[in-house]
């Protein structure tokens, strides 16, 4: 990445790096999430416990829409 793309970037608010990150993040495919980001068998039975805790008490979780305007808005 250019450098100084990278730097003028870096100069946005909080908020527009936190928009921008979450846009880049939503543009990968799942094929890409899985190259980019493999899974070691550690998190994945983290990831399988907290599916378990979520389907024994569906009330639990917080939205991704709640989760992303919180984080938008620097909550």
């Amino acid at each position: 990445m250019d450098t100084n793309r990278l730097a003028e970037l870096l100069k946005l608010p909080p908020a527009e790096r936190v928009e921008l990150a979450m846009a880049l993040w939503d543009s990968l495919e799942p094929d890409e999430w899985d190259a980019a980001l493999p899974l070691t068998d550690e998190i994945k039975a983290e990831l399988d416990r907290r599916l378990a805790e979520h389907d024994a008490d569906p009330t639990s979780g917080i939205p991704w829409e709640v989760v992303r305007r919180q984080l938008l808005d620097g909550a």
